[in-house]
This record gives C-alpha cells, sequence and structure tokens, in this order.
C-alpha cells in the first residue's frame, strides 16, 4: 500500500442522528470532506454513485467542485454505471473534468450495483436487449465507445457545408491524460482479466460476486494478479494502479467506541447473494491502531493494491469523517508504507 484515499455512498435523509439530512447536505459537505482530507495528505476523494435512492447519484458536477476546491487529493467515483451514461457526453464530462483537476481524477466505471428500480436505466431511454435483467452487455458496449471517444476516434460524420467532404469528427475536449484515470471496478477474476487485456487501472470493491471458501482478501488478491498477468500479455508496458476498498476505524477514544468498537469483535467476511450471484463480503476493521496495522498488514489485496479506499460514514458529519482520516493518516497508514499527497502524485507497479 502506497496510499489511501476515502469513499464515501453519499447518503442523506432526515433521520435522526444525520448530519445530511438534504442532498444540499450531502454535496456540500463531501467538498468539505475532501478539502479537509487534501490538508491532511490523502490520496484519494472518491464518491459512489447510485441512482433511484437518497445517496449520490450524478457525480461530475460534485467532482468538478472538489477538483476546484483542492490542491493534490484525487477525486474520482466508485463506480459509475454505464448502463445510465450516454457514452459519448460522458467523454465530454470527462475530459473537461480532467482538464479543470490536472489530471488528479480516478474515474471507477462499471456495470454498477444493483439498484432499487427495476432496470432503472430503461426510464434514462437505455435497453439493452441481449440481457434485459441485467444490462451488462449494454454496459460493455457503451463503455467500448466511451473509449473510442476519449481516444480521439472520430465517431460522427461531418456536415459537408461545415467541414468539407468526407470528414469525420472526434469530441472535444479531448485530454492526452484521461484513459490513464479509468478505472474499471471488478468483481470477479473474469473482469479483472478483462481489465488488464484493456490496459485500464483495477478498480476492486469490498464485495466479489465469487465465494469458493477462501478468504474474501485472497480472492481479491488472486484478482489483482491475473489483472497484472493479462496487463503484461497483452503487450502493456504501463504501471497500472490497483485500488481496494475497506471499512477501517481506528478506535482512538470514546466516540470511536461507542460507533464501532462493537464490530471489533465479530467481524469476518460474510456470504449472501447479491444480483443473483453467489458472493463474499469483506469484514469490517475496526481496533486498536497497533492491531489495526497487524491486521492490515496480513490483509493480502490491500498489501497488494497500490491504494486503499477507506469507506467512510457520511452521516456522521465532516468533523467526525476527518477525524477518522487524521486517525488512520497519523496512527496507521505510515507503518503500512504510505505516502502523502505531498509527495506527489501516486504510481502504480510496474508489471
Amino acid at each position: 500500500m502506497k496510499a489511501f484515499g476515502f469513499l464515501s455512498f453519499g447518503h442523506y435523509g432526515d433521520v435522526q442522528g444525520s448530519a445530511t439530512r438534504t442532498a444540499g447536505d450531502m454535496l456540500k459537505q463531501t467538498i468539505e470532506i475532501a478539502e479537509g482530507a487534501d490538508e491532511i495528505g490523502v490520496n484519494g476523494a472518491s464518491v459512489r454513485v447510485h441512482h433511484w435512492a437518497k445517496q449520490a447519484a450524478s457525480p461530475m458536477p460534485l467532482l468538478s467542485a472538489m477538483a476546484a476546491r483542492t490542491k493534490r487529493i484525487e477525486v474520482g467515483t466508485g463506480v459509475i454505471d454505464m448502463r445510465y451514461e450516454n457514452p459519448m457526453q460522458f467523454a465530454e464530462e470527462a475530459a473537461a473534468l480532467d482538464w479543470i483537476a490536472d489530471g488528479r481524477i480516478a474515474l471507477g466505471v462499471s456495470r454498477g450495483s444493483p439498484e432499487t428500480a427495476l432496470r432503472g436505466y430503461e426510464a434514462f431511454g437505455f435497453r439493452d436487449e441481449e440481457d434485459p435483467e441485467r444490462g451488462s452487455v449494454l454496459a460493455r458496449e457503451k463503455f467500448d465507445i466511451f473509449l473510442r471517444a476519449i481516444d480521439g476516434e472520430r465517431l460522427a460524420q461531418g456536415d459537408p457545408r461545415m467541414v468539407g467532404e468526407g470528414r469525420y469528427l472526434a469530441i472535444e475536449p479531448q485530454s492526452p491524460t484521461l484513459r490513464d484515470h479509468i478505472w474499471w471496478g471488478s468483481g470477479s477474476r473474469a473482469t479483472a482479466e478483462e481489465t488488464g487485456r484493456k490496459g485500464l487501472n483495477l478498480m476492486s470493491s469490498t464485495l466479489i460476486t465469487e465465494a469458493t471458501g477462501a478468504p474474501f482478501d485472497q480472492l481479491q488478491r488472486e484478482q489483482i494478479d491475473l489483472f497484472r498477468s493479462a496487463y503484461k500479455e497483452a503487450g502493456h508496458t504501463g504501471s497500472p494502479r490497483v485500488s481496494v476498498s475497506r471499512s477501517v476505524f481506528p478506535l482512538i477514544n470514546d466516540m470511536d467506541r461507542a460507533y464501532f468498537g462493537l464490530r471489533s469483535a465479530d467481524s469476518g467476511d460474510q456470504i449472501g447473494v447479491i444480483d443473483g450471484f453467489r458472493s463474499t463480503f469483506g469484514k469490517t476493521y475496526a481496533a486498536e491502531p497497533d492491531v489495526l496495522i497487524e491486521q492490515l498488514k496480513q490483509d493480502e489485496a490491500v498489501m497488494a493494491a497500490d491504494t486503499l479506499m477507506l469507506t467512510i460514514p457520511n452521516q456522521l458529519g465532516p468533523e467526525y469523517n476527518l477525524h477518522v482520516l487524521q486517525a488512520f493518516a497519523e496512527h496507521v497508514a505510515p507503518a503500512l508504507g504510505w505516502k502523502p499527497n505531498f509527495e506527489g502524485p501516486v504510481q502504480g507497479d510496474p508489471v
């Protein structure tokens, strides 16, 4: 592990104990957390994207504001659901964001998690004829168009009265660094290998759509190894990035223990079914800093990845969430190999 960031689910709701009663609260507080995290030296600030729920939904305005208000921290997503996106418009917005952020972005993209709406992407005007129940084919087809667009491929026939006969046009703006900042959210070994073959970065979450009996961290480590092998075998020569997500809470004071102390006693991997797949869910880490250090050193995926994303309880407000990030930065991360953002951009491991 070289870096760590935070991943906010962007929850809001008028419920007891929540500091994010409205969408406006959530959006403004996420910017505030990103600003504070930037000053601490945290490397990444990401939001999870969900539709049809009281959570962060359309991320580009939020990421643009976060980028404009910070100096060094990466801003990104975990993940954008391609079933809901117009790939050409998304390509334009992503390029603009890359320019605004001076390349400090980490856009995680995938088919996305199950939504509360049944095939909600159809209400957005998109339909998957080949896979109507899950939309996986639609997501991958649109993602391929997105990649072609950001690579500068000329995809639209020009009006001969405006640009001359036989000319095709590429989207604008184009950002030459954008493709290096695209991540695919992988939940299986097959998608990890495909991500490597495409030369993208790998983002793995707190669940895997596999359940072989092996511990969660080992399953995730297998994905990372397969990703890097596929990246190399495909002839790519860069240093791809890898991130994993975990719920990690250093128990520093009485408030930490009140919120998360009980989780330290009974947390473990869980098996369940999500989107029709038998899946493995990672455990929550909550312990005194010295114990956390030893636990995370034994987590094979955390130590194999370059970036650890900490899922934060955003409804507890900016002050408490910045306390969690500060505690991790001060008491845990240095022992794991962390380099703060003021030491420069995060680099992946050469394959």
